[in-house]
C-alpha cells in the first residue's frame, strides 16, 4: 500500500495514485500456464494411435484454454487508479487494459465502500450488472463508488479508498457538471 497525505494536510496532491492487488490470481495464471504446457507436451511428444483429429483437438483445446486463463487472470492481478485535477483513470493488469478514463465533470459524487467483494459483482475483473453499475474488482476490500451524472455508478477496489474519496469530493466542489474541468 502506498502512503497518501492525511486529511489534515492543507492541500491534496496534484496526482493521487492507488493500487489494489490480488496475489491469489497468480495461482490461476499458473494453472493457465500448466494447461498450455500440457497442450505443448501433447503436440511434441504424443503417443496417440487413434488418429490425428483427437490429438489436434486436445492440443488446440489445452493451448486455447491455457491462453484464456493465463491472460484473463493476468489482466486483473492488479488495478491502478490515477486521480488528477481533471479525471479518474483506471488501468488493469500489467498492460493497462482494459482502461477507463472518467472526467471529473462527469462525476456527481464519490462514496467510500468499506467492503467490495467479488461475490457482489459475480467474480473478479471488469464487471457490469444492470442493477448495480460497472466495477473493477481485483480483490475483496475497500473501494470507491463513483456516482456519474448519467445515473450510472462505477466501483473500483483500491487501497486507501477513503483518501481518494476525500480528494475527489474536494475537487468536485470546483467543477461544473458537463464542463471540461
Amino acid at each position: 500500500m502506498r502512503d497518501h497525505p492525511d486529511a489534515d494536510d492543507t492541500s491534496p496532491p496534484d496526482v493521487w495514485t492507488g493500487r489494489a492487488t490480488n496475489r491469489v490470481q497468480w495461482l490461476l495464471a499458473l494453472a493457465g500456464a500448466a494447461c498450455m504446457a500440457l497442450g505443448i507436451e501433447l503436440a511434441v511428444d504424443s503417443a496417440w494411435t487413434s488418429g490425428s483429429a483427437p490429438l489436434v483437438m486436445s492440443v488446440v483445446g489445452c493451448i486455447a484454454a491455457g491462453l484464456l486463463v493465463l491472460f484473463g487472470t493476468l489482466a486483473f492481478v492488479h488495478v491502478d487508479l490515477k486521480l488528477d485535477r481533471e479525471c479518474v483513470e483506471v488501468r488493469c493488469g500489467h498492460v493497462g487494459l482494459p482502461r477507463r478514463r472518467i472526467p471529473l465533470s462527469h462525476v456527481a459524487g464519490a462514496d467510500f465502500a468499506a467492503l467490495v467483494t467479488p461475490r457482489q459483482w459475480g467474480g473478479w475483473g471488469y464487471r457490469w450488472r444492470p442493477e448495480k453499475g460497472t466495477a473493477v474488482v481485483v480483490r475483496r476490500g475497500e473501494g470507491i463508488v463513483l456516482r456519474l451524472w448519467d445515473g450510472h455508478t462505477f466501483t473500483i477496489t483500491v487501497d486507501n479508498a477513503e483518501s481518494a474519496v476525500r480528494i475527489i469530493r474536494d475537487r468536485l466542489r470546483t467543477i461544473t457538471p458537463g464542463t471540461a474541468g
